[in-house]
Order: structure tokens, then C-alpha cells, then sequence
């Protein structure tokens, strides 16, 4: 698989050194050779690819990737273009709508907020096809709750954005009193009308960073 670059790699190089990340990467490798896993192989850390570790002022955390074909490329939440939206996106879109007014666009693709710092990191990077959570307990999670704490160490103002009970489990390990945890339900179908819409991330984000004296997010996708 892909490996890490710029300050990411910095920051978790120990990491690989490490038997879990060892036996993680044997594991996944056998997978993507013996079955169909997602997302492909060259973009299972675009996460980090597209939001350098400098650069971060938001940080949205997923549990797996999407498992069906071509949605998945890095991102939570995000798929590529030419794909249909999820329904976790669409109520993401509904109630970015919502909250500041923007436009519901006609694809799913959210590169444009990881230029600008928005790290949306799922707590697992790859999944069998058709298999949700299939590549949970491998040692992914040990892997991003180390890049989680590297955030946490991160001496300016961050906002998380915790979805859903998975991402609210890794409020305990945020302590930076310069950071903002913004938690609300998960955007699914399944519970998104309960307390999901009208949580207002969104703007509760920009507007804890333009109190910190930083530029918001441009939420809208074009």
C-alpha cells in the first residue's frame, strides 16, 4: 500500500516501526491481493495527502470507508465524482444548507475542504467490498488514534467534529484546552433526525476559528 509523505510521515514515522503497523501491513497487503478492498490502494491515505498536518484547523472523524464500488477514496464521507451521494452525505448537505445557506451540490466529492485544512479521517482506511467494519480490529485504529493524539498535541486552535457514538468515543483522548469538540448524532438516515439536524457545525466552527483570529472554512461545494 501507498505510503505517507511531508510532515504526516514526521509526525508518525514511529509508527511504522511498531509490530502492530508491521502485522497491519502484511494483512492488508494479503487482502488487496486476494480480495476487493476499497478504497484503491494509492488512496488510502489521502486523508493525509490532501490536509498536511500544518495545515489542519478542522478535523471531521468516519469509522470505514464506503464498501461499494467506486465511492471510496480516502475521505470520509466524501465520494468521487460521477458517483451518487450517500445518504450520510446528503443529510450532511441538508443541514450545511441549513445552517449558512449553501447550495446542495450534485456530487459528493470534498476534496475542496481538505485544501483548506479540514481532515477527514475515518478511524479505519480500507474495507473488504460489500463488507462493512470487515477491516476493523486490524490495527487501523491503533494507527489513527496515533494521529489523533499528534493533533491533540497541536499547539493552535482546532475544531473536531464527532459524528455518531464511534467518533464521540475519541473525545477522551482530546484534551487540549485550545482545541473545540463539537459532537451531534450521526449524519445516517438511521439517526440523523435526532439531533443531527440543527446541530450547526458548521458555523459553530467558523466561528470558533474567526475568534482565534483564523480564516472559516468555505463550506460550499461548488
Amino acid at each position: 500500500m501507498a505510503g505517507i509523505n511531508g510532515d504526516w510521515y514526521e509526525a508518525l514515522k514511529e509508527e511504522f516501526k511498531k509490530p502492530y503497523y508491521k502485522q497491519l501491513f502484511q494483512t492488508v497487503n494479503e487482502e488487496y491481493h486476494t480480495r476487493l478492498i476499497f478504497p484503491p490502494a494509492k488512496d488510502i491515505f489521502n486523508a493525509f495527502h490532501l490536509t498536511p498536518l500544518k495545515e489542519v484547523r478542522v478535523v471531521i472523524l468516519g469509522q470505514d470507508p464506503y464498501h461499494n464500488h467506486g465511492q471510496a477514496h480516502g475521505l470520509c464521507f466524501s465520494v468521487q465524482k460521477g458517483v451518487a451521494v450517500p445518504p450520510s452525505l446528503e443529510n450532511i448537505y441538508q443541514e450545511l444548507h441549513d445552517d449558512l445557506g449553501c447550495a446542495i451540490p450534485n456530487h459528493g466529492c470534498l476534496t475542496k475542504w481538505a485544501g483548506q485544512g479540514v481532515l477527514m479521517l475515518n478511524t479505519v482506511l480500507t474495507v473488504r467490498a460489500h463488507q462493512a467494519n470487515s477491516h476493523r480490529g486490524i490495527g487501523w485504529e491503533e494507527f489513527t488514534d496515533a494521529a489523533i493524539l499528534t493533533l491533540n498535541a497541536q499547539d493552535r486552535p482546532i475544531v473536531y467534529i464527532l459524528w455518531g457514538s464511534p467518533a464521540q468515543r475519541k473525545a477522551k483522548m482530546l484534551d487540549n484546552p485550545k482545541h473545540l469538540i463539537l459532537k451531534a448524532p450521526h449524519p445516517s438516515p438511521l439517526s440523523a433526525s435526532r439531533g443531527f439536524f440543527g446541530s450547526r457545525p458548521f458555523s459553530q466552527a467558523n466561528a470558533f476559528l474567526e475568534k482565534q483570529g483564523l480564516k472559516p472554512i468555505d463550506w460550499q461545494i461548488d
